[in-house]
């Protein structure tokens, strides 16, 4: 199989370009996110209350996957990343790219899945019968990670599988055209995936086997240590978008349109997507589930995953300096 090598690869070459990120202009910066990923920040960039706040000029910079993202980090190239998922920052990390989480963009357990194709009529109960089958997945990312833990939890052994590394979008229509017996991804990409296929576990029971998804804010260490009054700026505006959305009403339902043509997406569907999001409050996220100690732990057993399936080389031995609460305890205080 070429799934160890393929990631054992990635993570050589992140580690390679670990130190050079260049500091950064004070009166630029490039901001990467995703398309197909509505979120209440998209509201503020939009309306141009980053720049306004922070007083340098944001390069938006859209992504496919998580594992760009840190590459994109570790060349200099982008300074903050908005909704990385864990799995891809956790692969990085443990190559030695120095990169620290300063926030948890949002919580999703229902908007990242692998989907069966439907003819197959394969489910929860004969999820055995997928060993030998061909399957679309981003490797090193939390679809990545979430394969892996449910094909543990079924038995299925993967070596057997045919295993592509594919983004999502280009997953969707491998999928769709019938080029694959499996599909993992998220977003919009996901809800194309569900039109040819069926969900093996809910988000609610991928949970209940200690399967969390959830994204990350993430920026190069340096970046932090050298920009952290205009990265709690940038940490400050997201909150507040946050509990714009989060407060419901008129204003929540104003933020959708402007958040659906940013995305890239109908109203309809940036309303049903931004259902299945949680967005702690900075409150939430300084507490023990959250940045206080609980993101570390499961950092760890993330990485122990892709140790044990042969993904990555070795863990780190703890995460607790790949998390860093100082710019977002300033953000709560501005």
């Amino acid at each position: 199989m070429r799934l160890k090598t393929k990631l054992a690869g990635a993570a050589a070459g992140l580690a390679l370009m670990t130190g050079a990120m260049p500091a950064a202009a004070l009166d630029e910066i490039t901001v990467a996110y995703f398309l197909e990923w509505p979120m209440p920040f998209e509201y503020a960039k939009v309306m141009g209350t980053y720049e306004e706040e922070m007083g340098v000029k944001i390069n938006w910079r859209s992504f496919d996957t998580g594992t760009a993202m840190s590459a994109a980090m570790a060349s200099g190239d982008v300074q903050i990343s908005v909704s990385q998922g864990v799995p891809p920052f956790v692969v990085a990390t443990s190559a030695g790219q120095d990169l620290q989480v300063v926030d948890v963009a949002v919580s999703y357990a229902d908007n990242d899945n692998c989907v069966v194709r439907s003819d197959l009529e394969i489910d929860k109960n004969s999820a055995g019968e997928l060993a030998g089958k061909k399957v679309g997945v981003p490797i090193g990312t939390a679809a990545h990670y979430g394969f892996l833990r449910q094909m543990d939890h079924f038995g299925v052994d993967i070596s057997t599988m045919e295993i592509v590394d594919m983004a999502p979008p280009d997953g969707a229509a491998a999928f769709a055209q019938g080029n694959l017996d499996m599909v993992c991804g998220w977003g919009g990409a996901l809800r194309r995936m569900k039109e040819n296929g069926n969900v093996l576990l809910t988000g609610a029971e991928k949970e209940e086997l200690g399967i969390l998804v959830f994204d990350v804010t993430s920026v190069p260490a340096s970046f932090a240590a050298e920009e952290s009054e205009l990265l709690a700026k940038f940490l400050k505006v997201t909150a507040d978008a946050n509990a714009m959305w989060n407060a419901g009403g008129d204003g929540a339902a104003a933020m959708i349109p402007v958040i659906a043509k940013d995305a890239g997406m109908d109203e309809a569907a940036t309303a049903d997507t931004l259902a299945t999001f949680v967005f702690p409050s900075v409150e939430d996220q300084l507490g023990q589930k959250w940045l206080g100690g609980g993101a570390q732990d499961f950092m760890k057993g993330v990485a122990q995953v892709f140790v044990d399936a042969g993904s990555i080389p070795a863990a780190r031995d703890s995460y607790a300096d790949a998390v860093n609460t100082g710019p977002l305890t300033a953000a709560s205080g501005m």
